[in-house]
């Protein structure tokens, strides 16, 4: 049973966290199209793009991501960003 508690908590708090740093991330994966390459693309801190987007949710944002949308490609070419470092990463780029 303590195993089984112990295993349990460890899945909860590693999927609490995003496991990178969101500006690691961005630098690695997003920085090419999220900096004004791609017009289409919304740029870190343009809050006025990025309202619309934020509106439709996280999860809405996290599955574009991980599926592709339009000219993103899939998983945003974060082939190890798990769905939590996605959602830190959106809400540090959108700020």
């Amino acid at each position: 049973m303590k195993k089984v508690l112990a295993a349990v908590c460890l899945l909860v708090l590693s999927n609490a966290y995003a496991a990178q740093e969101p500006e690691a991330v961005f630098n690695r994966s997003c920085t090419m199209c999220h900096n004004g390459q791609s017009p289409m693309a919304p740029k870190k801190g343009d809050q006025v793009a990025w309202k619309p987007r934020l509106e439709q949710g996280t999860d809405a944002l996290v599955k574009h991501v991980t599926e592709g949308f339009k000219a993103m490609p899939p998983r945003g070419l974060c082939m190890d960003c798990s769905e939590e470092d996605y959602k830190a990463v959106i809400a540090w780029m959108s700020k």
